[in-house]
């Protein structure tokens, strides 16, 4: 079973794309177009498994304390990759081409095609070369062994020798050209692949290891069987100056109750644990101090749902529909992350209160599920902290000077009845612009 998760949560979270406040961004850093191209598979393909996410995780933080560097020069990639791209048999070269006439009228050497498979041979030699000489190198990163010895097994395939032989930058003749061409192009493409496969992982790892060196991330541990989640200091990674957060949840208490004032920064909170978790379920470091989680089947988050005018739904009703959706993939038995951000807000308050009241009770039946959802209403949290035992309770508390709120962004236990829209309302002068703008009206 894959990891599972859909567009809303992606575009909940910023997780794709190419803005400055997406989280791949934050990683968009590889030198190679196949390495930026393996990155994206991987934001959308996180982990299913505790090993392997343990594993990329100790690869990566590996290759970051050991400050490895990228041992090719990128622009080889672009040219390997046009070159093996070329598979139409009429550009096949051999030794009985360079006939007499060739050399009396175009000259090889300015023939575009035979330039281009020539810079794709002698790109793919040097990429050899490098390789043998990073290998034979590298220190420090005892988890990236798997990959090295099967990079090793590839370079000494005897169909290689004669390339490891030639000396990088030395210029190839006509005859070597062919006969190198062939082997690379047709007889040994798979293998030039898998190498070209290495480097793209190679520059995805170092990438990202140097983001986890300069910003200073940690590496998740992922757990086998129900476990825990457990973060320390984890904070939202665009912010500039950020506050960080902890908090812990287990099979005894599996869904937090989220409650605080617009502009408390709930959302913003509730983003910063999906963005970790995400990362987490990749093998990637994460914004905070520390980490372990249970691995999960997947993450679905509804945090800015829009209205499904295309279908005639209200707010309301495409709330409905989602929650009916997350219902139905825990009912399928997997084990979810769930993060609603102020359930029912698109139904009046007596409605919004009740069904609030008997979705979170439902949810936090599932144990093997975790559940983080906020909410205005501090009389539904009043009902569920009366009537179910496994909620945490949690609110992010405003401070009042005068009349000006002030938000300390710093989780705390318990519920809170801050309500100051109206503050706010107030201390923006509305009413006042208003009414003044009344009595222009009734001058004139």
């Amino acid at each position: 079973m894959g990891f599972v998760t859909d567009g809303q949560t992606l575009d909940d979270l910023k997780i794709l794309g190419r803005g400055d406040h997406t989280v791949i961004n934050l990683f968009d850093r590889t030198v190679t177009r196949g390495g930026a191209e393996l990155l994206e598979d991987m934001f959308r393909y996180p982990l299913p498994d505790a090993e392997a996410i343990n594993r990329r995780a100790a690869m990566i933080g590996d290759l970051a304390t050991a400050q490895t560097v990228f041992p090719f020069r990128p622009e080889l990639f672009d040219a390997i990759e046009q070159y093996l791209s070329n598979t139409d048999e009429r550009t096949r070269l051999a030794p009985e081409d360079q006939s007499l006439g060739k050399k009396l009228t175009g000259l090889i050497a300015e023939d575009v095609e035979y330039k281009n498979i020539y810079k794709g041979v002698t790109a793919v030699i040097e990429v050899l070369h490098a390789f043998r000489d990073f290998v034979n190198v590298i220190e420090g990163a005892k988890t990236y062994e798997t990959e090295k010895n099967a990079i090793v097994s590839l370079l000494l395939l005897p169909a290689f020798e004669p390339l490891m032989k030639e000396r990088v930058g030395s210029k190839l003749s006509y005859n070597r050209v062919a006969a190198y061409d062939v082997l690379l192009r047709w007889r040994q493409r798979d293998e030039v692949k898998k190498i070209l496969r290495h480097v793209y992982y190679l520059d995805v790892y170092l990438t990202v290891a140097g983001v986890a060196r300069q910003r200073g991330f940690v590496f998740a541990r992922a757990l086998d069987g129900d476990g825990l989640l457990r973060l320390e200091g984890v904070y939202h990674p665009h912010l500039k100056k950020a506050v960080a957060n902890s908090l812990y949840m287990d099979r005894d208490s599996n869904l937090i109750f989220l409650t605080g004032a617009n502009m408390a920064g709930k959302s913003t909170f509730m983003k910063a644990l999906g963005i970790a978790l995400f990362l987490a379920h990749m093998g990637f470091p994460v914004p905070a101090g520390r980490m372990e989680f249970r691995v999960f089947d997947g993450i679905f988050t509804t945090i800015n749902l829009p209205d499904n005018l295309g279908m005639g739904a209200s707010h309301f009703y495409a709330e409905v529909l989602r929650v009916k959706k997350l219902a139905k993939e825990l009912g399928g038995g997997k084990r979810l992350f769930i993060i609603l951000d102020e359930l029912f807000r698109g139904t009046n308050v007596k409605d919004a209160c009740e069904a609030t009241i008997a979705v979170t009770g439902a949810f936090a039946q599932h144990r093997n599920s975790m559940f983080l959802i906020s909410s205005h209403i501090m009389e539904a949290g009043e009902v569920l902290r009366a009537s179910v035992g496994n909620i945490l309770f949690a609110y992010l508390p405003t401070v009042m000077e005068g009349v000006t709120p002030k938000y300390t962004y710093v989780l705390k236990e318990g519920i809170t009845a801050d309500r100051h829209g109206m503050v706010i309302v107030q201390n923006e002068g509305i009413i006042d612009i208003l009414r003044q703008g009344n009595k222009k009206k009734n001058v004139s």
